[in-house]
């Protein structure tokens, strides 16, 4: 082979070597295939508040319309002049309660009369203690306290300023809304402010009568309170004894209340 051939054939081979090699280390190199980025985790939902299924209001007051808000009950009193009515209940647990609830509160008689005759407070004991919010803790075993309330239901009616006790009231088997109603105008038909104005429209016989009811009246609680305070065994005797004074208390309520019926009519 001629030599100057070879020689050509060489220098070509040289010259691609070369080239290829400029043309390897100055292209753009292709950055690698990244693997795409993980999504981020996904956020678990948040937990929804439980909804508390009150059995009263826990702000504000309405007439006819129980409330926890003792605060707003009473400011809501004194602006309509009606009277408050405090229930002192076990709502998950009191099967009196529960009884009142069904037989009396959520029945239309009951409610249309509420809302034109009274302001009312709900002052619950559950043993869920959710049901009750915590700022109302300590208060309602303080109202419980106050009113000496030594069993559940106990309904106590309070005059519009909210501190004047009318009186108070319990369960019955066979509660219905006119027998409670019956009950409440009842203590509102004796209270002070009540026998006052009547006393007004009587003659001065009709007032020297309603004096001495009154008077029999207390002299009857007397008697009673005074008999407990020696705190008497539980003996057949006693039980007979205390049911006797319980009556004589009863007809006593009776008498008054006659005489306070006439003055109305």
């Amino acid at each position: 082979m001629n030599r100057k051939i070879i020689g050509i054939g060489l220098l070509a081979a040289t010259l691609a070597a070369i080239w290829a090699a400029f043309v390897l280390f100055t292209r753009e190199k292709v950055p690698p295939v990244q693997a795409p980025e993980a999504a981020p985790p996904a956020e678990a939902p948040a937990t929804p508040t439980p909804q508390i299924d009150y059995k009263a209001a826990i702000e504000g007051a309405r007439p006819g319309e129980w409330t926890m808000d003792f605060e707003a009950a009473k400011a809501l009193a004194a602006e309509t002049g009606l009277p408050l009515l405090l229930n002192f209940t076990g709502s998950d647990w009191c099967g009196w309660c529960r009884m009142m609830d069904k037989q009396v509160f959520s029945q239309e008689a009951w409610k249309t009369y509420a809302k034109e005759h009274f302001v009312l407070v709900w002052i619950d004991f559950p043993r869920e203690k959710a049901l009750v919010p915590e700022k109302f803790v300590e208060r309602n075993t303080k109202l419980a306290q106050a009113f000496e309330v030594g069993g559940f239901p106990t309904f106590v009616l309070l005059d519009a300023d909210g501190q004047t006790r009318l009186g108070q009231t319990g369960a019955s088997r066979d509660a219905t809304p006119e027998r409670f109603i019956a009950a409440l105008e009842e203590i509102l038909l004796a209270s002070d402010k009540s026998v006052a104005a009547l006393r007004e429209t009587m003659t001065d016989d009709q007032q020297a009568e309603l004096d001495a009811a009154r008077e029999a009246q207390q002299l009857a609680r007397q008697k009673l309170d005074d008999w407990l305070r020696t705190e008497p065994e539980q003996t057949e005797e006693n039980v007979a004894l205390q049911q006797g004074l319980l009556e004589e208390i009863a007809h006593a309520d009776e008498a008054v209340l006659q005489l306070l019926r006439s003055a109305v009519k």
